[in-house]
C-alpha cells in the first residue's frame, strides 16, 4: 500500500505554502521583455546612424583600377 499512497500523492498544484514560481516566472518574463524593447530601439537608432552607401572596399586596394574597363590591354 506505500507505493500506491506515493504514487496517489498531489504534487501538483498549490501544495506549499508561499510559493514564488508564478509570480517570479511573471516578474522574468516581463523584465526580458523591457530588455528586448530597449535592444530593438538601440539597434533602430544604430541602423538609422549608418551610411546609405559604403564605400567599395575593391577600390581602396587597386586605386589604379577602373571600374568601366574589365578587358585586360
Amino acid at each position: 500500500m506505500s507505493a500506491l499512497a506515493v504514487l496517489a500523492e498531489n504534487n501538483f498544484g498549490d501544495t506549499r505554502s508561499g510559493g514564488l514560481a508564478g509570480p517570479m516566472g511573471l516578474l522574468i518574463i516581463v523584465l526580458l521583455g523591457i530588455a528586448t524593447v530597449f535592444l530593438i530601439r538601440n539597434m533602430t537608432a544604430r541602423i538609422r546612424r549608418l551610411p546609405a552607401e559604403f564605400p567599395d572596399p575593391d577600390a581602396r586596394k587597386n586605386p589604379d583600377r577602373n571600374d568601366s574597363t574589365t578587358s585586360s590591354e
